[in-house]
């Protein structure tokens, strides 16, 4: 048998194998976080933007863990999105995966960040939003393709998440 045919067939066999541990991993994954809350329901109407920007949703990971990628109800999943902060909430417009709409009350925090889970930038070239969701502490990342929108969806978000701790109604 010629050497180019069994080294071929001898990597083909390797990819197969590594896609089904990843798959497998995956599927793990989601099993062992099938505890974790069922997203709250999109608004019908979330009202005029505060700030929004156009960019990519990196992903949702455990609050403070930013490599345990959180992979049910397709958080951990990278897309282009749309941020845009309302007055009740931050809404991500992604596409290829579900939307996503944060409730201000489930808000906790919002920083600048250099990487989380897979994707790494430049310093502060991350807006990572920390919020509840059920039981679990999460952080969402996204990158805006402007440093000016960052800012502003960075400021807006602060303003949203003073106003949600200082509103009594809310629960915090």
């Amino acid at each position: 048998m010629d050497t180019r045919l069994v080294s071929g067939l001898f990597t083909l066999v390797l990819v197969v194998v590594a896609l089904g541990l990843i798959w497998l991993g995956w599927r793990n994954r989601l099993k062992r976080q099938s505890d974790v809350a069922a997203l709250p329901a999109l608004p019908e109407d979330p009202g005029t933007a505060m700030a929004s920007s156009e960019g990519q949703y990196v992903s949702s990971t455990t609050a403070g863990d930013w490599l345990d990628r959180i992979a049910v109800h397709s958080l951990g999943i990278r897309t282009n999105a749309t941020l845009s902060v309302h007055p009740d909430g931050v809404l991500y417009l992604r596409s290829g995966a579900p939307d996503i709409f944060i409730p201000a009350s489930q808000l906790t925090g919002v920083r600048k960040d250099s990487g989380m889970t897979g994707k790494f930038v430049e310093k502060d070239g991350l807006v990572i939003v920390s919020w509840i969701l059920g039981t679990h502490e999460l952080d969402t990342g996204f990158r805006s393709r402007s440093s000016t929108d960052r800012d502003s969806i960075f400021d807006a978000l602060q303003e949203l998440i003073a106003a949600a701790s200082a509103d009594p109604a809310s629960g915090k």
